[in-house]
C-alpha cells in the first residue's frame, strides 16, 4: 500500500499550457480552447488514493479516476500530461495555474464549492470509520477516547474535528487527532497500532477492507449533517466551459453504462450519479 509521492516542490515547477484556439459551443480563448490548440492537457493528481488514483507495480498511475480521465482525454483529442503531486498542493496549484484541472477525487463541501467549479460527481463519498479487524463499534460515539487519524487538508479533517468537538461536549472526545500527508500513511499507522481508527470516504475503505479482510474492518458511518457527500473533479471558477465539457463526458459514460462498469471493476458495487442536488447552495 506504500505509494511513492513527489515532494511539494515539484508543484511549483509544473506549468499549464496557454495557447488559444476557438471551439464552437464554448467561449473563445478559454482553457478548453487552449488545451485543444496546444494538443496537450496537464492535470494535477494525487496518485495515493486507491482505488481512485494510485501507482501500480509498473510505476503507472491507474485506478477508477484514471480510467475516466482516459476517456475525457480521448474526447478532447489531445495528449495527457498527468502530474503526481501531494494532496496539500493540489487545489492551491490549480488556482495558481500550474495545471489545467484537477483529475483527482475531491469531496464536495460548502467551502470548496465557493472557490472551485465542480464537475459532475464520479462517486458517493459518505465518510465512515475504518478500524482494525474485530474493533468496530456500532456508532461514531465509539471513537471517544481513541486516537483517530485522517489526511491533512482533506474533506475528512473538518468532519473529524467536528466529531471530536461533539464528543467532547458529550463527555469525552478523541484521545488525539493525528493528520497524515496521505491516506496510505493512515492505513499503515492503523495496521501498526499507532492509531485506533481512520475517518475516510466509504468507497476507498470498502476496497481496502476487501483487499485486506484480515487486517481492516469497516466501522460506523459518520453523520455529517449535510447531504453533499459526493466526490468529483474541479476546475478554476473561470473555466466553466472546461468543467461542463468534463461533466458531459461523465454523464455520457453514466448513461451508456461505462461508468457503472468501471465502478464494478474498481469497487465491486455501484453508486448512482445524480444530475442535480449534489452541490451546496451558492456553488460555482
Amino acid at each position: 500500500m506504500n505509494m511513492t509521492r513527489r515532494q511539494l516542490g515539484l508543484l511549483i515547477g509544473a506549468t499549464g499550457l496557454v495557447l488559444a484556439f476557438p471551439m464552437a459551443g464554448f467561449a473563445a480563448g478559454g482553457t478548453l480552447d487552449k488545451i485543444r490548440a496546444a494538443g496537450t492537457v496537464t492535470v494535477g493528481t494525487e496518485a495515493a488514493f486507491p482505488p481512485f488514483e494510485f501507482v501500480d507495480e509498473s510505476g503507472q498511475i491507474v485506478g477508477y479516476g484514471k480510467d475516466i480521465l482516459d476517456v475525457v482525454v480521448q474526447e478532447l483529442g489531445v495528449k495527457l500530461n498527468q502530474l503526481d503531486l501531494p494532496w496539500q498542493g493540489i487545489l492551491p496549484g490549480l488556482l495558481a495555474g500550474n495545471f489545467d484541472f484537477v483529475a483527482t477525487t475531491v469531496s464536495i463541501n460548502e467551502e470548496r464549492a465557493k472557490k472551485y467549479a465542480y464537475t459532475a460527481p464520479i462517486a458517493n463519498g459518505q465518510p465512515y470509520v475504518l478500524v482494525r479487524k474485530g474493533e468496530a463499534t456500532e456508532t461514531e460515539d465509539g471513537l471517544a477516547g481513541k486516537i483517530v487519524g485522517t489526511q491533512l487538508a482533506s474533506s475528512a479533517e473538518p468532519i473529524a474535528r467536528a466529531l471530536d468537538e461533539r464528543l467532547k461536549g458529550a463527555g469525552e472526545g478523541f484521545a488525539e487527532l493525528k493528520l497524515y500527508t496521505a491516506y496510505t500513511d493512515c492505513y499503515t499507522a492503523l495496521a501498526s497500532g499507532e492509531i485506533d481508527a481512520v475517518i475516510q470516504s466509504l468507497p476507498s475503505i470498502a476496497v481496502l477492507v476487501k483487499e485486506h479482510p484480515d487486517t481492516f474492518e469497516v466501522g460506523a458511518p459518520i453523520e455529517t449533517g449535510v447531504q453533499w457527500t459526493y466526490q468529483a473533479w474541479v476546475t478554476r471558477p473561470e473555466d466553466a466551459d472546461l468543467r461542463d465539457f468534463i461533466s458531459q463526458v461523465i454523464y455520457k459514460m453514466r448513461d451508456d453504462g461505462r461508468l457503472y462498469e468501471l465502478q464494478d471493476k474498481w469497487f465491486g458495487f455501484r453508486m448512482e450519479i445524480p444530475d442535480e442536488g449534489y452541490l451546496p447552495p451558492d456553488a460555482l
